[in-house]
């Protein structure tokens, strides 16, 4: 049933509107009623309706559904959900909540354009480190919106990239050379913390990184066969809980290969954790007894390891490097040590031989370096 009606605009013209219900929407399951004006004639709004009804029939909307980005975000996370790892969603959110929905989650997504992410991580590199990774996730939304069909580009994928600021990791500084090393170690001993001494010897000879050795238990480390295998990392989940997750490359596990006098550091802190966990109530020798724990014998926070390491550094005026530098020395001091490009990739766990090669580039450039600056002292002298 169409109801028809004669209106009259402000300019005195004469125009014809008709409201008329064409079905029930077999995706949403309620009434589709339309409303169509500004026909010249009655004849000429019975022929717009009778095409409003011809598309409804074959299932094409009679309306522009113009969804915001934070709604078509919406539909995208929760099936993102479902396919990364609780840490990795838990961090996704986290970024759409800080950066990317601030600035695009109440723009109509088909008008947002080129301009409009291009001044998004203008702002953003400003002041973020990592402005292009946000920038890649929000074209995540977008990627899935193309195969939605609610727009035909993508327009992430068209923006200028600003230059990205320098860092302590990009500037290759965030390692430590063969000396600087020793000298960390020696001042490290002075400050009288086993644990701590442990955890950073583990790190800089097994090149693990900081989430796989805080979720080290004894039963993952054979004295006899010299092995600690890696099997598991330490990371955040829902709400910052701390929880166990298989390791990042994705892969079962991994077996490190240890020398002596890190299996003797390892057995003396053993002795010692049992001896001074045992006085406060603790027994330490069950199988799943983690390696490095709290007072309370829960996970240690991640943020130890830098907040020791600023304390030592500022103390005793060493060079500052991140934990994760501690994993790039052992990376590049294995090089010097003559090891393959294949063995170190295998002995950190890098599913990508790329970033292996990126460290290998870098060892070998400052051995060019180095090479240069001997020739020019034996020069003159």
């Amino acid at each position: 049933m169409a109801t028809f009606k004669e209106y009259k605009k402000k300019n005195g013209e004469k125009l014809w509107m008709v409201t008329a219900y064409l079905g029930i929407d077999y995706v949403t399951g309620k009434q589709v009623n339309v409303t169509i004006r500004n026909a010249k004639t009655k004849k000429e709004a019975q022929s717009k309706l009778n095409k409003k009804r011809i598309d409804f029939e074959a299932g094409i909307s009679t309306t522009e559904v113009n969804y915001t980005f934070q709604q078509v975000y919406d539909d995208w996370i929760e099936q993102y959900q479902h396919t990364v790892k609780e840490s990795t969603f838990v961090k996704t959110k986290r970024i759409f909540k800080n950066h990317i929905l601030p600035y695009f989650g109440e723009m109509r997504i088909k008008k947002i354009k080129i301009q409009h992410c291009q001044k998004a991580i203008n702002l953003w590199s400003k002041n973020l480190k990592r402005f292009n990774m946000i920038m890649n996730y929000a074209g995540m939304v977008f990627d899935y919106a193309v195969r939605i069909e609610l727009i035909n580009t993508n327009p992430t994928k068209l923006v200028t990239k600003p230059m990205a600021k320098e860092t302590i990791e990009e500037k290759g500084d965030n390692f430590y050379t063969k000396e600087e090393l020793t000298l960390f170690f020696n001042c490290l001993s002075k400050e009288n913390e086993p644990k701590i001494y442990s955890l950073f010897r583990v790190l800089a000879y097994t090149g693990m990184r900081k989430g796989e050795a805080l979720a080290l238990t004894w039963s993952d480390i054979s004295f006899e066969d010299q092995t600690i295998t890696v099997n598991k990392t330490l990371t955040r989940g829902e709400e910052s809980k701390l929880i166990i997750q298989t390791p990042k490359t994705g892969s079962s596990k991994r077996v490190v290969s240890v020398d002596d006098e890190t299996l003797d550091i390892l057995k003396k802190w053993r002795k010692t954790q049992k001896k001074d966990y045992f006085v406060i109530g603790i027994n330490t020798l069950g199988r799943n007894q983690l390696v490095f724990s709290n007072l309370k014998n829960e996970f240690l926070q991640p943020t130890v390891t830098r907040k020791y390491m600023k304390q030592v550094c500022d103390k005793y005026k060493l060079k500052p490097i991140t934990t994760h530098g501690f994993r790039h020395t052992h990376c590049s001091l294995l090089f010097e040590a003559g090891a393959s490009i294949k063995e170190v990739q295998d002995r950190l766990g890098h599913t990508d031989i790329q970033t292996t090669m990126n460290i290998y580039a870098h060892v070998s450039q400052q051995k060019k370096d180095e090479t240069a600056a001997r020739f020019a002292n034996f020069m003159s002298n």
